[in-house]
């Protein structure tokens, strides 16, 4: 479907008006068509400053003006699946009586899209070149990342000094990023009618002393360039049984565990592994790097003093890592509170949004 489709989208109306028309596109992941086809129509139309590349449904766009320093920023389109809450609507907050836009993607992450793309309409002379990127593919399996794709297939466009990622961070400085790695433990057993049990072996029973000691381990916290993460290893899902008269021979535990980035990829795998040793079986299904905070970057520290923030940890994985693993320092800087993420009742403070817009405007000015 062609952005024709839809109305345009207007940034004339302030960043606000422009949440609410993005998170009003559906894009749930696997389905960014329009709203990729809308971002890409805005930009020819009305940034003629800028290159404009789409790969897929990614959509770049850049500065050619020879600064000394270049800066990616970056979003992405895709949310997770929608329950009731589009379109958006305004309403104050029920407990602190704070206007607010309700809806899908106003925290995760269409404002801070928002944010960037009028930005990118807007600052024809910024202090530093940019490259632009609002991509797909994000709320899934790492390896179908929009940014991932558009990395490995054009790299000369990620030469840049810095980069920021437009996930919510309550309007503050985030660095860096927790790792993510799941894993599947599965237990055997073996089949026997319920009514005679003890000819059988219950693969559910024998993957209870797992989830005891899953309940039971203490995440630690860890300090990074002086910035605290906080790890988590927990079951997120348990699958087993075969019907309501049968001893299950099999039971699948799925692990997540969150790491702070001073462990390796290789370091978190070797450590769930032998947490899970007890299983007949362990797969490593999703793994993703964290991200260290890159601080020290003298850009990067440019950019603290201007937003005049002390930056924290960022707890969730985020697309920081991909620049970190090219060398890029990356934090991430947007509106939205990261802990409504994903939520049915997501919503975003739209002074928060236009508080965000003013800070990353002033910088690159």
């Amino acid at each position: 479907m062609s952005a024709s489709s839809h109305l345009p989208l207007d940034p004339s109306q302030g960043s606000v008006s422009l949440t609410r028309q993005l998170c009003d596109i559906s894009s749930v992941s696997g389905d960014e068509g329009r709203i990729a086809d809308a971002v890409e129509a805005l930009l020819r139309a009305q940034a003629p400053h800028l290159t404009v590349l789409r790969d897929g449904d990614t959509i770049i766009a850049r500065t050619t003006l020879g600064r000394a320093q270049s800066v990616a920023i970056a979003g992405h389109l895709d949310t997770v699946p929608i329950n009731e809450n589009l379109p958006t609507w305004e309403a104050p907050d029920p407990a602190t009586g704070e206007p607010m836009l309700w809806g899908r993607g106003t925290v995760d992450m269409k404002a801070g899209v928002a944010v960037q793309l009028l930005l990118a309409v807007e600052l024809t002379e910024p202090e530093v070149d940019l490259v632009w990127v609002w991509y797909d593919h994000e709320e899934v399996a790492s390896d179908l990342s929009g940014l991932g794709r558009v990395m490995r297939a054009h790299p000369e466009l990620f030469d840049v000094d810095f980069a920021i990622l437009g996930e919510p961070s309550n309007g503050t400085i985030e660095g860096g990023c927790n790792g993510t790695l799941r894993a599947r433990a599965t237990f055997h057993g073996t089949r026997a009618h319920s009514a005679r049990s003890w000819m059988g072996v219950n693969a559910i029973h024998r993957a209870g002393a797992l989830l005891e000691k899953l309940s039971a381990y203490e995440a630690e916290r860890i300090v990074v360039d002086g910035l605290e993460y906080r790890e988590g290893l927990n079951a997120v899902g348990i699958e087993g049984g075969i019907a309501g008269n049968v001893i299950p021979d099999r039971c699948t535990v799925e692990v997540n565990y969150r790491f702070a980035p001073s462990r390796s990829a290789d370091d978190a795998s070797a450590f769930v592994r032998e947490f899970l040793s007890a299983a007949d079986e362990v797969e490593i299904v999703d793994l993703a790097p964290g991200a260290r905070p890159g601080l020290d970057a003298a850009l990067v520290q440019r950019f603290v003093a201007a937003v005049g923030q002390t930056p924290t940890a960022k707890f969730g994985w985020t697309d920081v890592s991909r620049f970190a693993a090219i060398g890029i320092p990356a934090v991430n800087f947007g509106p939205g509170n990261a802990s409504l993420a994903h939520a049915d009742d997501e919503r975003v403070s739209p002074m928060q949004i236009v508080e965000t817009e003013k800070a990353l405007r002033s910088w690159l000015n």
